[in-house]
């Protein structure tokens, strides 16, 4: 009964495909398994350790993880896909989905490394924060990452995002250690003016 009212309270998180000039978002599937795998061995990243990547030993249970997040309503993963090779280059998804909240996280992105600061992950965000304030009318999309993850800190914050804070000793990774969690957002009144700049960068990326 809890996991049944679990699933009603988030099916307003449903499957769909957002498209932009450069990139396509497609739900994950199980067949996406070996586009993925390609995409991370660009730049070998999985070897980055305040990040969550597939390896070839860990693609199953990455997806798997993902799926099941889906199916419980917590989240939408997506493979990005590069409309000018039409490969897949990375992933992303909402989740931490609170649907009575209308609260939603953009997370678990990575793109190979020949797509990145090359203006996709702009537009991803773009597709992304426009369908969740747009489409689900949420009031706020967070964003978190590992401290040590000064590139990912930077890349939120110039999308526009807000730091509300830090969680210290939020999670014990893989590894052992022990992770402090920056936690970024953007709220729906802030999202006119984020959209505004999100779209000046974006002309400029495609001119």
């Amino acid at each position: 009964m809890g996991i049944e009212k679990l699933v009603d309270m988030n099916s307003w998180l449903q499957s769909i495909e957002l498209e932009g000039n450069l990139v396509k978002l497609l739900p994950m599937l199980p067949s996406h398994k070996s586009g993925l795998v390609k995409a991370a061995e660009d730049g070998n990243l999985w070897e980055l350790w305040y990040t969550s990547v597939p390896s070839k030993e860990t693609v199953d249970t990455y997806i798997d993880f993902a799926l099941n997040a889906e199916e419980a309503g917590l989240a939408l993963p997506f493979v990005i896909i590069d409309k000018k090779t039409n490969t897949i280059v990375g992933s992303t998804r909402f989740c931490s989905a609170d649907a009575p909240n209308r609260r939603v996280e953009i997370g678990y992105t990575w793109y190979a490394q020949h797509v990145q600061r090359t203006g996709i992950n702009t537009e991803c965000k773009y597709l992304m924060l426009s369908h969740a304030f747009e489409k689900l009318d949420a009031i706020a999309v967070e964003f978190k990452t590992n401290f040590f993850n000064f590139p990912s800190r930077n890349a939120i914050l110039r999308l526009g995002a807000r730091q509300d804070g830090i969680i210290r000793n939020h999670r014990i990774d893989k590894q052992g250690n022990i992770r402090d969690t920056v936690i970024f957002s953007i709220l729906n009144s802030e999202w006119p003016a984020v959209k505004t700049s999100l779209e000046f960068k974006m002309r400029k990326t495609y001119s």
